[in-house]
């Protein structure tokens, strides 16, 4: 549970961030695009059209205006002088909008409707006649600040032209409320797909949710999770519960496949160390009787057991990591004097180093007061190995006769232990990697000091098996610094 619990405490530190070139953005942004054009495409569609037909209505009842005041024209004809007739008929088909004249061949007004008698009328009667031509077929026009729809038609009764009719309707009034209806659409339809991408967006997030806490969880997970961790995923679509079951399938091979690898490495460390030994006893035998050989033969012995004792170290090496893993490494609790300890340490590895090997002790407690004596309760070889492998990696990896520096400092909770050089440092991308199994920064430096890339690996592996931690601080060409953290501080004796 508890391991599931980080899991998706990880995963749900990473949402909320905007990948551009995620799946899910992509299909978000492919979806709502289709849809602005498709939605648009139908929006400009239905405005033109209906755009259209408000504007070919009005078209049709000026054609049949057109048509009809020549009969009627004639039929008061029967009854009523011309003139009189025609004045008659217009006035029963005008309206306030709609604006009809007629003039003679001269130029002189035969008759108008009495709605041209206002300013406004006169002004774009004006306008009209002040016109290079005019639209036998009626056609919109913007004069004067309104939208007319124009028509002009020769005016004939009885088979005899007695002049020209003039017909103007004003529709800039329908034209605003138009254009109001299509603000109010528009708005309406930019709601709507603010809505639907919206929609979209959470529909697609949920469906890829499966998808991406699978890639989450490959990000997080580490080897000592692999037989633990499973994706679960109950409502998921058929093939990403597939895939995640094929995802789930691969953890347990990845599992059993660390773990033989681990009792492989086990079962050969402990089968070649013993008869390694014993190579190597007899090794040092032949070198304390060493006095019939010749230098050649004397410089091979002395290669073979130098050579022979790294194995040795390496197989050791190995064997703790595999009882690590297994949960069978045995530390021996004792109370432990961190001053004394690091000086035995100095002493020890000073004779066999071109490195100075300083020790600084330093104790802040609650009263700022400083001691000599410092004590946490640890095994007492396996941090002597801790320390030993620490000094070994800054004398290899620093210039000679630089000097490499512990220290050790105590808190009120913890006590922080630092081995510090002034070697090439360590650059940033590889300051995360350096403490896995057999991992180097240099390869070729590495093969040249003997490096094995396990060495970091053993003591993280030791430190936290005492319950602390180790960090690494370094800046290429200046040194690293590497802190052992370790808790229970002041221990008396």
């Amino acid at each position: 549970m508890n391991l599931i619990s980080d899991l998706l405490t990880k995963i749900t530190q990473n949402k909320g961030r905007i990948d551009p070139f995620s799946l899910q953005f992509r299909l978000t942004v492919g979806i709502i695009g289709a849809s602005v054009l498709s939605f648009g495409g139908v929006a400009i569609w239905t405005t033109w059209t209906t755009y259209q037909i408000l504007i070919d209505s009005h078209k049709q009842n000026i054609i049949y205006l057109t048509d009809r005041l020549p009969r009627d024209v004639e039929l008061y004809s029967e009854m009523i002088p011309v003139d009189i007739g025609l004045r008659r008929a217009i006035n029963n088909v005008t309206s306030p909008n709609l604006l009809i004249w007629a003039r003679a061949p001269d130029g002189s007004v035969l008759a108008q409707a009495e709605t041209l008698k206002t300013e406004r009328a006169s002004q774009i009667v004006a306008a009209v006649d002040s016109l290079p031509w005019l639209p036998t077929k009626p056609q919109s026009s913007w004069i004067n600040g309104s939208y007319l729809l124009l028509s002009s038609e020769p005016l004939a009764i009885n088979g005899t032209r007695i002049g020209k009719l003039y017909i103007a309707q004003d529709i800039t009034r329908d034209q605003a409320r138009f254009l109001g209806l299509i603000r109010s659409l528009s708005l309406v339809n930019l709601l709507a797909i603010l809505a639907l991408a919206m929609a979209i967006a959470s529909y697609i997030r949920r469906s890829l949710q499966p998808l991406r806490e699978m890639s989450q969880m490959t990000q997080v997970i580490s080897v000592d999770d692999l037989g633990q961790a499973q994706l679960q995923l109950d409502s998921a679509p058929s093939e990403v519960t597939d895939l995640a079951q094929t995802f789930n399938t691969m953890l347990s091979r990845l599992s059993d496949s660390w773990t033989q690898q681990r009792e492989f490495v086990s079962n050969v460390s402990h089968e070649l160390r013993t008869p390694l030994t014993i190579v190597h006893g007899y090794l040092q035998s032949m070198q304390r009787r060493s006095q019939n050989l010749t230098e050649a033969q004397q410089e091979a012995l002395d290669i073979a057991a130098v050579e022979t004792e790294r194995i040795i170290r390496l197989l050791q090496d190995l064997l703790d990591l595999a009882r690590a893993d297994s949960g069978y490494l045995h530390l021996s609790w004792e109370p432990i004097d961190l001053a004394s300890l690091l000086r035995e340490v100095a002493s020890m590895a000073d004779p066999f180093s071109s490195h100075t090997i300083q020790v600084e002790i330093e104790r802040l407690d609650a009263h700022g007061s400083g001691a000599e004596s410092i004590h946490v309760k640890a095994d007492r070889s396996r941090l002597r190995q801790v320390l030993i492998n620490l000094i070994d990696n800054a004398v290899k990896y620093s210039e000679p006769h630089t000097p490499v520096t512990l220290r050790l400092h105590q808190f009120d909770e913890f006590v922080a232990l630092q081995v510090s050089d002034r070697g090439c440092g360590i650059d940033l991308p590889h300051q995360t990697r350096i403490f896995e199994r057999f991992y180097r920064v240099d390869e070729a430096r590495s093969r040249s000091t003997g490096g094995s890339g396990l060495g970091l690996s053993i003591v993280k592996t030791l430190v936290e098996g005492m319950g602390g931690s180790i960090t690494v601080r370094s800046k290429l060409g200046e040194g690293s610094v590497f802190t052992v953290t370790l808790p229970n501080p002041s221990v008396k004796l």
